[in-house]
């Protein structure tokens, strides 16, 4: 496993876990200095990623989760 697929694992377990992450969060706790490339690659493999822009003392950044498909009930 090599670096950029070890931040990916990381990332995506961590958001699997209900949290939000931005780039800031992505350095601090996995050494990732980019995180929007590691998302690009989460997405590229199938997760179903989301972003929202929020302000973090004034500046906007992105924040990353994971979306949650419905689940669809037979009827």
């Amino acid at each position: 496993m090599n670096e950029l697929e070890s931040q990916s694992y990381q990332i995506r377990e961590y958001l699997l876990q209900g949290n939000t992450i931005t780039a800031l969060e992505a350095l601090r706790l996995f050494g990732c200095f980019r995180l929007s490339g590691r998302i690009y690659d989460l997405r590229k493999e199938g997760t179903n990623i989301s972003s929202t822009i929020i302000k973090i003392n004034g500046k906007r950044v992105a924040e990353y989760s994971i979306v949650n498909d419905p689940i669809e009930q037979d009827v």
